[in-house]
């Protein structure tokens, strides 16, 4: 049940998708610009978000950090580079987490929750990066979330000793060369750090780095670290494709949500009539 939906999903987020939100229809039907140069701002950093006067959003080009140790995932879009479930380094009781998850989906996405890590990403309807180099700050808006951002410090600042666990965590970045290095740590255990339901702990870190190749692909690739839930840290990358002439705009949740099947897990029907408490 639960490849199946993924695989549904896959197939309408990340194909369907931005044809859906683009207001123009002639647009939707235009054949895809060749890729040009990463562009850059006048200082010469690589520019992550758009071109002055237009616009666009990321979205992902695979469906997660891990690959099915099946070599045909009822056709879910996967990186062939990155490790088969078999290989990640779960410790026993995280291994065990993840079957049940596999067979229980009760992602708290699904229940309108912030959505942490690496499954920031793979929301729906792309994210966008907004640099304020003014602020030495970078903010990461991801569209199909419970209208929550991250905010990535570039100040040059270390971790606070003492962090209360969150769903973003804390985000401090640096550039090395073209290449945008972020070292995230504090999340709390209340969200699902990647769409497969990879388990964490609090102790989770992740060091992420966002290379932009060129105008339209973004390679993405990230360090978990957690060695209250992995025996050794593990490595994994997918891209980012780029989806010009994009918006963001209101997302709420809760509004008008055609998915309450999810809400459960297994498309499983529920008795709504009783008080629900957050």
């Amino acid at each position: 049940m639960r490849h199946r939906w993924i695989a549904a999903f896959a197939g309408v987020a990340l194909l369907l998708l931005p044809q859906l939100v683009t207001p123009s229809s002639a647009q939707n039907n235009a054949p895809r610009a060749p890729a040009q140069p990463a562009p850059r701002l006048p200082d010469g950093r690589i520019n992550v978000g758009p071109l002055p006067g237009q616009s666009g959003v990321w979205l992902p080009a695979a469906a997660g950090l891990t690959r099915a140790d099946s070599p045909n995932a009822n056709g879910v879009l996967q990186n062939p580079t990155n490790p088969r479930v078999s290989d990640v380094p779960f410790q026993p009781w995280a291994r065990a987490l993840y079957a049940y998850r596999d067979l229980n989906e009760f992602e708290p996405h699904t229940r309108c929750k912030p959505s942490g890590g690496t499954r920031q990403f793979f929301t729906p309807y792309g994210v966008e990066f907004v640099d304020m180099p003014e602020m030495k700050r970078m903010f990461i808006m991801d569209i199909g979330g419970p209208h929550t951002y991250r905010i990535i410090f570039m100040d040059g600042r270390l971790h606070p000793k003492d962090l209360a666990p969150s769903y973003y965590g804390h985000s401090i970045g640096h550039w090395e060369g073209d290449t945008l290095v972020v070292d995230t740590t504090g999340f709390n255990e209340k969200f699902w750090f990647d769409r497969q339901g990879s388990p964490h702990t609090e102790a989770l870190r992740i060091i992420e780095r966002f290379t932009r190749m060129d105008s339209l692909t973004m390679k993405y690739e990230v360090t978990v670290d957690d060695p209250g839930a992995y025996t050794a840290r593990w490595n994994s990358a997918f891209n980012l494709r780029w989806v010009a002439g994009q918006e963001l705009f209101e997302y709420v949740c809760q509004d008008n949500n055609f998915a309450s099947e999810l809400m459960i897990g297994a498309e499983k029907s529920v008795d709504r009539s009783s008080k629900i408490v957050p």
